[in-house]
């Protein structure tokens, strides 16, 4: 991360009139020697650093190497933060200190408070309300598999809760609905597949790297069978549970029916997780149509009742 660093530090430089070491040290996280061997290798690659002591001293870059900052609207300058902001989740501090460093050294300081406000008007964290503990790690895991071309080795746990090791080739980290998945090629399988970090446990690097294959479009073809999987079923719901609904279809697709009650044309799948979360709604909705899928909602509370007078 070496190279990253130097660089970030001459983008702070280029931004700043003058910064002490103590502030470069502790916004990269390296001890002061670090910094001053930092700014001596700056020096040697021809950028001329001028080094100010005592109390109130610090370092700057000549004004003469000063870059135009105005290549960049304040427009693209919030939509590069907002971006970065929302995978600050899956960025170590070090990389998100260094890329933030390099993109706000690009504000021109007469327009730092209008996008400071751009950038506080929309919050973006793609992390949910009760994280799972073990999707950080998992995540640097990956992304260190990704990195140096090595294979991953997991236990994984079907829909059915079967489980199976399985070893593979990571080529790509997608979030999808809230759920991370790793697009990767699947040495038992021999062929690629998509895994759901949720379903992952022991997830471990092996020390064995692979030459690179030609990855095909599983996303595409993955959101395509889903599409086609797709029905729309009608249930009837309680008004305290719209709000929810109208997460999945939109207000559009809800109607008044009777006092307290609205009609709702849901987008549905029918699978496990389709039917959990009409399960999900309790007594505040009924499925009406069609009927396979209402007779089947019915053999599931059955089989849940049973469950609990037994």
């Amino acid at each position: 991360m070496k190279v990253d660093r130097l660089i970030s530090i001459i983008m702070v430089l280029l931004e700043q009139k003058k910064i002490s070491a103590k502030s470069l040290a502790e916004m990269f996280e390296v001890s002061l020697r670090t910094i001053y061997r930092d700014i001596e290798t700056i020096n040697m690659a021809g950028i001329p650093i001028v080094s100010i002591p005592g109390v109130n001293g610090g370092f700057h870059i000549l004004e003469k190497y000063k870059v135009d900052k105005k290549v960049f609207t304040a427009s693209e300058i919030v939509t590069l933060l907002k971006g970065l902001e929302s995978v600050s989740s899956i960025l170590s501090r070090e990389e998100i200190s260094n890329t933030l460093a390099k993109v706000q050294s690009l504000i021109p300081a007469e327009r730092a408070d209008e996008i400071e406000l751009k950038s506080s008007q929309i919050i973006i964290d793609l992390q949910p309300w009760k994280g799972n503990p073990r999707l950080q790690p998992y995540l640097d895991i990956i992304k260190g598999a990704l990195r140096k071309q090595q294979l991953l080795s997991f236990q994984y746990f079907d829909r059915q809760g079967q489980m199976s090791i399985r070893t593979i080739e990571p080529y790509r980290l997608m979030l999808k609905a809230n759920s991370w998945y790793i697009q990767s090629f699947c040495l038992e399988k021999q062929d690629f597949r998509l895994f759901k970090l949720t379903r992952m446990a022991n997830l471990e690097l092996l020390d064995i790297a692979f030459s690179p294959r030609e990855l095909p479009e599983i996303i595409s073809e993955f959101t395509d069978a889903m599409s086609r999987r797709q029905m729309t079923i009608k249930i009837r719901l309680h008004k305290s549970i719209r709000d929810k609904v109208m997460d999945y279809c939109g207000n559009e697709k809800i109607t008044p029916d009777q006092e307290d009650q609205y009609i709702a044309f849901l987008p549905f799948i029918d699978d496990e997780d389709g039917y959990n979360l009409l399960l999900s709604f309790g007594d505040k909705c009924e499925c009406l149509e069609p009927p396979k899928v209402r007779a089947e909602m019915i053999r599931r509370i059955h089989k849940l009742t049973k469950l609990y007078e037994s």
